[in-house]
């Protein structure tokens, strides 16, 4: 031992026996009880919300890599960014699997508290047919006092609209595919309860400036549209607007006046879990914070839900009793894809 390590040691002890006494924690580190003697501890949680909530994801029809990794007869995925991104809100998945039985579906919306429509392209058949029927058992559990949220994202904005209108033909065509984009807020006053609610005013004001989400579509409304359908001016409320390669005008967020509805002509996932598809995704500290925020909202209406399902049978129809497949090789297309065959 030098010389020096000799010395230091008398400074140590007495530096501990400070420490452990009243005198010396007057400069260090104070338990809670110590500063507040009625300290109660940990608060105890809300008995009203659901701690454990499971967002059902409805499945699309092919193996969205057009046939490259399974062209099997009635095959459907679901992109594994949605699935990360209803688990960054802190949320668990159960596959809305569109062609499987009714009796089973319908069992299933019974273990979920929530529910997500994706994008995609498919817009009539059986699978319109199926978001149909899971959109009217939506409403009707929240007329019964459940609140049970809905994310219905591009296609599933699409197919609300048409839903909600009776018109198949509502939808315009606009040239958003593969790009970037700001939203332009219709009034900030009316963001309470939305999903823009928790945002900070910071990134609201760069939502408004800077090319922070995700756009690839083809159609979708605009604001004259929606407004001018008496049957979609009732059910919707336009929260944003934003402006496709031809700078025409379209909805880009909406929401529902009497039900937890949301929809999205953008992507909210693809900023924090889409690198293959294209370089025009945002990926900046930014971009991910609308993503995480927008999946927190999601997970924090699904907490309201009143559905307690059986742990086992959520157990056994998880996202996680099935493998995702890389389907970002060639540098195009989703990432991840869950395939349902």
């Amino acid at each position: 031992m030098s010389f020096r390590s000799f010395l230091l040691i008398p400074l140590v002890v007495f530096l501990l026996k400070c420490a452990g006494s009243a005198e010396g924690r007057q400069s260090g580190i104070f338990l809670p009880t110590e500063l507040h003697p009625d300290y109660p501890g940990c608060p105890a949680v809300d008995s009203s919300l659901y701690y454990y909530p499971v967002i059902g994801i409805l499945t699309h029809p092919g193996d969205g890599a057009s046939g490259r990794l399974s062209n099997a007869t009635g095959v459907s995925y679901i992109a594994a960014s949605y699935v990360k991104f209803a688990e960054a809100g802190g949320a668990r998945v159960i596959p809305l699997i569109y062609n499987e039985p009714e009796e089973t579906l319908l069992k299933k919306l019974e273990l979920v508290n929530g529910v997500i429509f994706t994008g995609g392209w498919s817009k009539t058949g059986s699978y319109y047919e199926t978001v149909q029927k899971i959109f009217k058992k939506a409403l009707e559990k929240n007329d019964a006092g459940n609140h049970f949220p809905l994310y219905g994202i591009t296609l599933g904005f699409e197919l609300l609209a048409m839903i909600v209108s009776e018109d198949k033909n509502i939808l315009e065509k606009f040239g958003s595919s593969t790009k970037a984009s700001s939203l332009q807020f219709i009034d900030k006053a009316n963001i309470e309860g939305s999903v823009f609610q928790s945002f900070p005013p910071d990134l609201l004001k760069k939502l408004t400036a800077d090319c922070l989400v995700s756009q690839n579509h083809k159609y979708g409304l605009s604001p004259e549209k929606l407004q001018n359908n008496e049957k979609l001016a009732k059910f919707f409320e336009i929260l944003t607007t934003s402006i496709d390669e031809e700078d025409q005008v379209y909805v880009s967020t909406a929401r529902a006046r009497d039900y937890p509805v949301t929809a999205f002509q953008w992507h909210p996932q693809k900023s924090a879990y889409e690198w293959a598809s294209s370089s025009k995704i945002p990926h900046t500290e930014d971009a991910v914070r609308v993503t995480q925020l927008v999946a927190n909202f999601l997970a924090s209406e699904a907490r309201k839900s009143t559905t307690r399902p059986d742990a086992q049978e959520v157990r056994d129809n998880l996202i996680y009793n099935y493998i995702p497949t890389y389907g970002g090789k060639a540098g195009k297309g989703y990432d991840q894809v869950y395939i349902f065959t």
